[in-house]
């Protein structure tokens, strides 16, 4: 699709700013602005975000300079981190203003378009503020779309939405958040009373048809049995700098204090030769004691943890003091995992085995994330199976190679937290809510003799030798 399709605002803003499109954006808009549900799944520092988002704004930009730009909610962002919303927030507020400052410039001043951030974090006074005025953009995670959905105030802004942006789809794909999320876009269509297109933005998966079909829902199939979704997937082959850092001490079935410390050293060591290193770590309590270590090391305000237990405003002023140089460290978990925007990071530690194939990519891929670069990263594994681990994730990771993600089959707790909170949302019909569960993917399979026990479940209590509970 060409620039001059697009609101010349628009264009001349993208111009300006980044010159020639990527592949992704150019296959993906076209798709996006024929109304297809589309799903875009690329390396990251490729332009996905903006792949998703650009159709959207154009249209927002449009009816604003139309006069027709409602105070209502057009476009719902669902991330699967916190940390990743608020980052999209900041990299909208950028391009949402410097429209509309050329706009002003072009004697055609345009009103805001706003773009809100709900999740856990969110203080009050901005979630009263979300109801009273909607945001045109509304940024969530799963869990708070769910409870959006329950709540009677926030159903109301929901209703208008148009479309709906699955961020780092794969990131959840793999367990029962994924499972969740499905109900819940078949919940937000029902809300709406129409089928929202939807965009699902991924890394390179296998098998790429199971993400477009969990993104679509099931049943929506073309008649050779493919998910009815267009799909645009770029590849995933890139140029791996890799390596596995094994310690002198000898490795056993569990980490000696002197290995520890020769570990540190060994971070620390790398640490000074790059200007800004990231170090991953399985657990948050193991984040807080390396980045304790790292500082005795490297010295006070030099290195900073980062994880979900950790305030909003630490894991904000983390992020801005990494991507502006003036931390050589970050310790984080799957905090910092996905795309966040946090600048150069030239290298990317990682203490233990990564928990898969893909989780380690992900990581490693948060350095060098810009065109044209190459990832860099260094596995210390701590015993000996993780030295098996990491040397085949290394090995499999030259090769090409990709995790098969296998999805959770009907599962019923998830089930039945979805339909108490339908009932407490909604008066529905029995056949209607079956009907809206089965079309999302997980819930396929569910047999409608389960889905009476269910029902009978919640309504009735659990049965036990002592009679029903509940």
């Amino acid at each position: 699709m060409d620039l001059h399709l697009f609101h010349p605002l628009i264009a001349r803003w993208f111009t300006e700013r980044f010159g020639e499109p990527t592949a992704p954006q150019v296959q993906g808009w076209s798709l996006i602005a024929g109304g297809h549900d589309t799903l875009v799944a690329a390396p990251t520092g490729s332009g996905k975000t903006l792949a998703a988002f650009l159709w959207s704004i154009n249209r927002l930009v449009e009816a604003a300079q139309h006069g027709t730009l409602r105070d209502e909610t057009a476009v719902v962002y669902v991330s699967p981190l916190k940390a990743l919303g608020n980052d999209i927030q900041k990299n909208l507020e950028e391009p949402l203003a410097a429209i509309r400052a050329l706009a002003e410039h072009s004697g055609t001043p345009l009103p805001e378009i706003r773009a809100m951030v709900r999740s856990g974090d969110t203080p009050a006074r901005e979630r009263n503020l979300m109801v009273r005025r909607p945001p045109h953009i509304l940024i969530t995670t799963p869990e708070s779309l769910y409870i959006l959905l329950t709540a009677r105030r926030s159903r109301d802004f929901l209703r208008t939405a148009q479309v709906v942006i699955l961020d780092e789809i794969h990131a959840v794909a793999g367990d029962k958040r994924g499972s969740h999320l499905a109900l819940s876009l078949e919940r937000l269509d029902r809300l709406a009373g129409r089928r929202l297109q939807r965009i699902g933005l991924s890394a390179t998966v296998k098998p790429i048809d199971a993400i477009a079909q969990l993104l679509v829902g099931a049943g929506r199939t073309t008649p050779d049995g493919r998910p009815e979704c267009a799909i645009v997937d770029v590849g995933h082959r890139r140029a791996w700098e890799l390596r596995v850092d094994v310690p002198s001490q000898p490795l056993s079935h569990v980490a000696s204090h002197e290995m520890w410390a020769e570990v540190y050293d060994r971070v620390a060591a790398l640490a000074r030769e790059h200007r800004t290193t990231l170090v991953f770590v399985n657990t948050r309590r193991l984040a807080e004691r390396v980045a304790h270590q790292l500082t005795q090391r490297l010295g006070e305000g030099r290195v900073a943890p980062h994880h979900g237990s950790l305030s909003r405003q630490i894991r904000l002023d983390a992020e801005r003091r990494l991507k502006s140089g003036e931390l050589a460290v970050v310790v984080a978990t799957a905090s910092l995992e996905l795309g966040i925007d946090i600048g150069h990071v030239d290298l990317v530690c990682h203490l233990g085995a990564p928990r898969a194939l893909s989780t380690l990519l992900q990581r490693v891929g948060r350095s060098g994330h810009w065109l044209g670069s190459v990832p860099k990263g260094v596995l210390f594994p701590l015993t000996r199976d993780e030295l098996v681990q990491c040397a085949a994730a290394v090995q499999a990771a030259r090769a090409g190679e990709l995790d098969r993600i296998v999805m959770p089959r009907t599962p019923l707790d998830i089930l039945a937290q979805q339909m108490v909170a339908i009932a407490g949302s909604e008066e529905i019909r029995e056949d209607d809510l079956w009907a809206l569960i089965r079309r999302a993917l997980p819930y396929r399979d569910l047999t409608r003799d389960k889905f009476e026990q269910v029902v009978q479940m919640l309504s009735e209590g659990i049965s036990s030798r002592r009679g029903r509970a509940g």
